[in-house]
């Protein structure tokens, strides 16, 4: 007989077969039985377009060592939920630095599902062209790069997109958004790093954070969200929110843009 974990294991496998396969009309019903983490991902799976932006971190908001260190923050829950939000969405974003320092592969190993597209932003195309995401054809690869940066000609799964930079030569969050709906990337994944998720939220574009708190006190390093200073706290951002078990971390399901999902 299995025991209690392997038992909620086999309904979570089971349930995210049918969310993956489109079984998921009646949405949280469906998944009330199947634990707290695939329970979340319910509004995910039957609505056909959104941005998701997801952060792991420390108790006191850190995502590495002052080092770089990340390798993990979070526990092997929080990973296997990262995948599958991976295997819902069509495309997974990822910054230059996140990219040459991590050097991810960005495909679905834990979960049943199918890899998706892979973006890499890369404003001065400083990521090295060895990392996996260019020499491997697990999955298909969008390189973004601003307008003055030399380009490797595309090879395999590999793309090199061009994209105008603003006056921080920064990519506007809205244009990279368009730029993967144009191409059918209609569920976008912004993975990382702090800095990237930071932008994005602050533009305005993304529809929910999945942030996942280990306990865990670091003390000093990297911080998670990094956004514009305000003077007071009327300025803060107050959204909805949503808690869930994840194994030992906390996910804070939080809905930036309501609107995104209602029927």
């Amino acid at each position: 007989m299995p025991d209690s974990k392997e038992r909620t294991n086999i309904i979570q496998d089971d349930v995210w077969r049918r969310l993956l396969a489109g079984h998921a009309s009646d949405g949280e019903r469906l998944v009330e039985d199947a634990g707290e983490p695939v329970r979340c991902l319910a509004p995910l799976a039957t609505t056909p377009g959104w941005v998701i932006a997801q952060l792991g971190q420390s108790l006191d908001g850190r995502i590495a060592t002052q080092s770089g260190h990340s390798h993990y923050i979070n526990g092997r829950e929080s990973l296997v939920h990262l995948h599958r939000l991976r295997a819902l969405a069509d495309a997974v974003v990822i910054g230059a630095g996140t990219a040459d320092a991590d050097d991810p592969q960005l495909t679905v190993r834990h979960v049943s599902g199918r890899h998706p597209t892979r973006v890499v932003l890369d404003p001065r195309g400083r990521v090295p062209m060895d990392r996996k995401l260019f020499q491997d054809a697990a999955a298909p690869t969008l390189h973004v790069v601003g307008p003055d940066t030399a380009r490797a000609a595309a090879t395999g799964s590999v793309e090199c997109c061009v994209l105008p930079l603003d006056h921080h030569g920064r990519f506007v969050p809205s244009d990279v958004i368009a730029l993967l709906q144009a191409r059918q990337l209609l569920r976008i994944l912004v993975e990382g790093g702090g800095i990237t998720v930071s932008q994005f939220i602050e533009a305005g574009v993304v529809d929910r954070l999945h942030l996942l708190v280990a306990p865990l006190l670091i003390g000093s390093g990297r911080p998670g969200l990094q956004m514009t200073p305000i003077e007071t706290l009327d300025s803060a951002l107050r959204p909805a929110l949503r808690t869930f078990r994840c194994g030992d971390d906390t996910l804070f399901d939080v809905v930036l843009r309501p609107a995104a999902f209602r029927g």
